[in-house]
């Protein structure tokens, strides 16, 4: 009976990771994902200054990454998550008075602060902590099919509370006032899911252990040294950078069928709420199969076969733009990316960095592998609102990006595989 107690606590702390894993982003993310020409129209903006904006919330978000690192690795996980969590929600109300185009960048630089501080690195270092090293897959899987599920049907929620205040016939708004009350509604109801996540957080994530392993203290600057010239690292940085690229790449994909199939507002957040609730299957099973192939090639797989359905998506576009086979192509690239994102932070196990800088180890690789969040709207938003570039150009770059990240992945296979052929060469 203690054994199931400790298995029933153990199972809710995940839950609970998982929750607040997800719903930190809500605010900064979740509106601007599954309602982007809704969130352009109500705050009248164009691609451009929505990517600055979003610029802004990841250089911010890069100057945090390393420090919280090193601050995951010294205070348990419940404080930093719940205050995190308290603090986004806050900026749900500054949100709702409907600021303009600075006071939004000022809004997504707090939350570039708020949601990584002193959250990511601590969600993280507990997922690795919860699962030992032959399970990390599964893990990492779980956490992220979780968050993805989590987002799906709170997404699906806030659908509903769309199409209450869509009052034209063919789904759209009749103008940013309309659009702007619409997302109002959106933002209290965001909000308030995020100060409740916090709760749970203080309450119930407080015994999961995430101390560095007995023998060893927090980094020192000699043990920070030998993290940081480890070359795996900096592969795995490569990575995510490329991995990210392509899941921030679906946040336009709602102004895509608009745009492409003539599709309307309201049917297009219907379409990436749907395509959504393929992330958890997808992450999970990811996680399962990288448990049994190694992480690192599923990887090197997964880019690879991004890189071709993302140029195939752009020749379709430019050549033929058939609006059954389209879709089907984004539902695949919907498929590679969830999986990616499921598997990429089970590289840490799988290069055998030290448990105790996990923290650290997590902090660098974010560091350089959100630098999308910084580069990649600014760029794809003056991508999509130039005439002569549009969607054709937009999935061609993601193809090359992923070839970027095939490359990566191809030397971070075999880096690996030579370190296992020489600790097995060791003597006993």
């Amino acid at each position: 009976m203690p054994r199931q107690g400790a298995t029933r606590s153990v199972i809710w702390h995940v839950f609970i990771i998982i929750l607040a894993g997800e719903l930190i982003f809500a605010l900064p993310f979740h509106l601007a994902r599954f309602f982007r020409p809704t969130f352009l129209q109500a705050f009248e903006l164009n691609n451009a200054q929505l990517g600055d904006i979003f610029a802004v919330y990841g250089v911010v978000a890069m100057l945090c990454y390393f420090p919280g690192g090193i601050i995951a690795d010294k205070v348990a996980p419940n404080r930093l998550m719940s205050v995190s969590l308290l603090a986004t929600a806050l900026g749900g109300a500054y949100m709702w008075t409907g600021p303009g185009v600075t006071g939004l960048a000022l809004l997504f630089g707090y939350w570039g602060c708020t949601t990584i501080l002193l959250f990511w690195a601590a969600m993280i270092k507990a997922t690795r902590f919860s699962a030992p090293a032959t399970r990390q897959g599964l893990a990492f899987g779980v956490l992220d099919g979780g968050r993805g599920l989590v987002a799906s049907v709170f997404a699906s929620g806030a659908v509903l509370l769309l199409g209450r205040y869509t009052i034209l016939a063919d789904g759209n708004f009749a103008s940013a006032t309309e659009a702007l009350a619409s997302l109002r509604s959106l933002i209290v109801y965001y909000s308030m899911l995020t100060v409740l996540t916090a709760g749970l957080a203080w309450f119930f994530i407080s015994s999961i252990r995430v101390q560095p392993e007995t023998g060893q203290q927090a980094p020192t600057s000699a043990r920070l040294g030998e993290t940081l010239a480890n070359p795996l690292l900096w592969l795995q940085a490569g990575v995510v950078i490329c991995a990210y690229c392509g899941y921030k790449s679906l946040d336009n994909y709602g102004l895509f069928v608009v745009q492409s199939f003539n599709w309307s507002q309201l049917e297009a957040a219907q379409f990436t709420t749907a395509a959504s609730y393929l992330r958890p299957v997808v992450a999970v099973a990811a996680g399962l199969l990288a448990d049994r192939i190694r992480a690192s090639r599923l990887t090197l797989g997964l880019f690879s076969a991004l890189a071709l359905s993302f140029a195939s998506i752009a020749a379709l576009t430019e050549l033929y733009p058939a609006v059954m086979l389209l879709t089907l192509m984004l539902a695949l690239t919907f498929v590679g990316v969830f999986a990616l994102r499921a598997v990429y932070f089970a590289l840490i196990d799988e290069s055998r960095l030290r448990l105790g800088a996990t923290g650290t180890a997590v902090g660098v690789i974010s560091l350089l592998g959100f630098t999308p969040d910084v580069f990649f709207a600014p760029l794809t938003g003056r991508m999509l609102d130039n005439p002569d570039g549009g969607f054709a150009g937009y999935f061609l770059l993601m193809a090359l990006i992923m070839l970027l990240g095939t490359l990566c992945a191809w030397l971070l296979v075999n880096r690996m595989s030579k370190r296992r052929v020489l600790a097995s060469a060791k003597p006993a």
